[in-house]
């Protein structure tokens, strides 16, 4: 009778030992999930940044449509050659941040905007207003340089809205390069004998707009 009682004590403290690891580990998990919950991006979180980006894309769509609709109705004069010139350089960016944005939407489990054949409606608002037209090689230039701030403001108020760090960086990066694509515009019509400041404001922004785009 001894042995048996022995052997249910050994039994019984190996149950315990059992009992209080597999406790502990769960006391442990249990620990680490709010820490691991909260690394986690929110669906709410994720949804709204595949908002942001496909209105971004949307805008790079409609730059890659206006430079190639634009650069057909360019002359074959050296301005027009010039103006084709930062056009193909612009565009080619624009191309690259199209890539980017729709691979970022993709990753993120969503659907990318996709481009439409034209976006003359879009563009018709900056004609009306003045800031530029399609009627000579100056002019044309005017109106991708109110584009090209456009964008530039966009992309700062855009970036602020996106909740992921890194997509934070990318937006601003690109909204950096709207503006140096503003830049090279105003670059250029002041080597055609135009008085301006090529930077004209420490800032793009709303405030600056007028002081960035040329008139017609």
């Amino acid at each position: 009778m001894s042995r048996p009682e022995k052997s249910s004590g050994l039994a019984s403290r190996r149950q315990l030992i059992k009992v209080g690891l597999f406790g502990a580990m769960g006391v442990a998990s249990a620990a680490a999930v709010p820490e691991v919950m909260a690394m986690m991006p929110k669906k709410k979180d994720v949804m709204s940044d595949i908002k942001v980006l496909n209105n971004a894309l949307f805008y790079e769509h409609q730059a890659i449509w206006a430079y190639g609709f634009a650069a057909g109705k360019l002359t074959s004069s050296n301005v027009g050659k010039a103006v084709l010139a930062i056009a193909l350089a612009n565009q080619a960016d624009h191309k690259a941040h199209r890539d980017l944005l729709t691979s970022e939407v993709k990753q993120l489990g969503g659907m990318p905007v996709m481009a439409k054949d034209e976006y003359l409606k879009t563009v018709t608002p900056y004609i009306e207003k003045g800031e530029g037209n399609l009627d000579s090689d100056v002019n044309i230039a005017k109106l991708a340089l109110a584009l090209e701030v456009d964008a530039a403001i966009a992309y700062g108020k855009e970036a602020s809205m996106l909740k992921n760090p890194d997509l934070i960086i990318a937006g601003t990066s690109i909204g950096s390069n709207e503006t140096s694509h503003a830049t090279v515009i105003r670059a250029a019509f002041q080597s055609l004998g135009v008085s301006l400041n090529v930077v004209p404001a420490a800032f793009v922004s709303k405030e600056t707009r007028d002081a960035w785009i040329l008139k017609v």
